[in-house]
């Protein structure tokens, strides 16, 4: 392998229910993550329908403009798995029985108690070239090759569609076979930042988003919380590009404060949870929420990481108003201003902070549609409720645009950030946040 240097992959994904959008392809985000750590150039995703002639053809493309192909999906045993074909027509080659991946596949079949059939068996075929990847959690393996194409050499690596397979074998069996150009790095660094608009970011971090500066530096939006991607590549060794990168990350934390919250990968919303996980740890102090319109989204947003028992008590749903009432929410603010209102939100909190026992507690009560709205209060019309042992409860209403599941998940993410900039000991009402209006 160190006769062909990677430096550019193109990323292909196969199937017809990703071209039709009933299934999301995070296949190439994690492949093309993985080979930007190992200092690869993606320039270009692609989706495939489940069509061996569109295959051949995106595969060839993909050969003329990398020197390295990574393709997920069409590797198990039904007629519209047609990426050993189409690979076989690029390498003018026949397919062929490989005895070992034939034995694994059988073996696997006969722990589960079912015979090897003839569609499972085309899961052995291979290229004769072509080398089998094991796969260590299914019955399809993966595939390499090496082809030349119009006098080019492009290694092919064809991985199982299931996220579950492919990970593990990316892992495995292709990061060990990366080739990047020596002495060039890529490196990314993820930078999160809630409570800053994406038009305020760009104007406070100035220069730093140059198109045509180095490291360059981009931002996304995602529910809420920014994402500021500062990616150095070229022919630096990974100590100067290293440096490059915490150059501009200071230059952002100067700029942003405690905007900026979290670095690293993962989702901005997961990143914000164990921030505060963290802050409320670190004081020895606990949260329990209490959640109308968001029906248990946000104890979900907390307890899925590991470890949150140490901070987080639970929660109440009291979607239904006797709910509400039975937690201590004083029924004459749900009938004189209505459950959704900064009263019941404020009665929510200091409700569930009694009954809980914690130190904070997060309320949210709100209209997250698509019916139910009014002149009054249309829907996406969400209050928030943080209530504080000794201290007096904080309320805000919001105006969240986009589908039910966008209100509430937004919902969730203003909350956490009303507690992050409390547990950063910002003033009770500062800053002012994304869709708050009052």
């Amino acid at each position: 392998m160190a006769d062909l240097v990677h430096h550019r992959v193109v990323v292909i994904s196969t199937g017809d229910e990703i071209i039709t959008g009933q299934l999301i392809d995070t296949n190439s985000a994690y492949i093309a993550d993985g080979c930007v750590r190992a200092g690869i150039l993606p320039v270009e995703h692609r989706s495939i329908p489940d069509e061996l002639s569109a295959l051949v053809d995106a595969f060839r493309a993909a050969a003329s403009r990398a020197p390295l192909v990574i393709i997920s999906g069409g590797l198990g045993p039904t007629d519209g798995d047609l990426t050993r074909q189409a690979l076989a027509e690029v390498l003018s080659e026949e397919l062929v029985i490989d005895g070992a991946a034939r034995a694994a596949i059988s073996d696997i079949l006969v722990r589960r108690g079912r015979p090897m059939t003839a569609r499972q068996e085309r899961q052995a075929l291979r290229p004769r070239s072509a080398t089998c990847l094991p796969n260590q959690l299914g019955t399809a393996p993966g595939l390499h090759a090496r082809a030349s194409i119009n006098g080019a050499a492009v290694d092919f690596f064809c991985l199982p569609g299931p996220p579950g397979e492919l990970r593990p074998m990316f892992e495995r069996e292709v990061e060990p076979r990366l080739r990047p150009p020596p002495g060039t790095s890529i490196i990314t660094r993820l930078l999160h930042i809630v409570g800053v608009a994406e038009a305020d970011c760009v104007s406070r971090l100035g220069d730093l988003t140059r198109r045509d500066g180095s490291p360059l530096v981009g931002i996304t939006a995602s529910g809420g919380i920014l994402t500021v991607r500062i990616r150095c590549e070229g022919a630096f060794s990974r100590e100067a590009a290293n440096a490059l990168v915490d150059q501009a990350e200071s230059r952002a934390r100067a700029e942003l404060g405690d905007h900026l919250f979290a670095s690293g990968d993962g989702p901005g919303a997961r990143r914000l949870v164990q921030t505060l996980l963290g802050l409320l740890k670190e004081s020895g102090q606990t949260l329990a929420v209490v959640e109308s319109c968001t029906g248990g989204m946000l104890g979900q947003f907390i307890t899925d990481i590991p470890g949150s028992s140490a901070a987080f008590l639970g929660g109440y749903q009291t979607y239904a108003n006797t709910m509400k009432e039975s937690l201590g929410v004083d029924p004459a603010d749900l009938r004189t201003f209505g459950a959704v209102s900064p009263q019941v939100a404020r009665g929510m909190a200091e409700a569930g902070l009694v009954r809980s026992g914690a130190d904070w507690c997060l309320a949210v009560t709100g209209i997250a549609g698509p019916e139910g709205g009014t002149d009054t209060k249309p829907v996406g019309t969400v209050h928030i409720g943080l209530a504080r042992r000794s201290a007096p409860t904080h309320t805000r209403r919001f105006l969240f645009t986009g589908d039910r599941q966008d209100v509430r998940a937004r919902s969730c993410v203003s909350a956490m950030a009303m507690l992050y900039f409390a547990l950063r000991h910002h003033p009770i009402a500062e800053p002012r946040l994304l869709w708050q209006v009052g």
